[in-house]
């Protein structure tokens, strides 16, 4: 399985690439997601392991596997025969950037997750773009 969305979002890069890097606030403005908990010292790098709780879904270990500063991370889960990863790609654009958000699943168990929890992952990639937006947008703390 593998689902992509995009949202334009009225900020600077430097904002949005703020609010998505600091992952432990995520549950504080997008409902999808209800504890990013660091198993490690320091801020989102290549190398670092994060526990995510999502309602509905496994607690899943995602490790950072590529960091771009101001540009993108992507990051890689496995779980029960899956591997997952999570892209987020930041393009400046005038006034503003576009945010692409991504998910792709792998791995021999891989067909029967998405016949499971498919339409819920491609629901969750749609609501935390839009999330992003929102609280990029508002000016609410990072």
């Amino acid at each position: 399985m593998r689902f992509e969305t995009s949202v334009d979002i009225d900020a600077p890069v430097e904002r949005v690439w703020q609010v998505l890097t600091d992952v432990t606030k995520w549950p504080e403005f997008t409902p999808t997601t209800t504890k990013v908990e660091p198993l490690g010292d320091g801020p989102l790098a290549v190398g670092g392991r994060f526990r995510v709780k999502q309602p509905g879904l496994p607690l899943t270990i995602w490790q950072v596997t590529e960091l771009i500063e101001n540009r993108s991370f992507t990051w890689r889960a496995e779980t029960g025969g899956v591997v997952t990863v999570g892209t987020h790609v930041l393009t400046p654009r005038d006034g503003g950037v576009s945010a692409q958000l991504g998910i792709e699943q792998s791995g021999p168990l891989a067909p029967l997750m998405s016949l499971l929890i498919g339409g819920r992952v491609r629901r969750y990639v749609r609501t935390e773009a839009e999330s992003l937006k929102q609280r990029c947008e508002s000016g609410a703390a990072a």
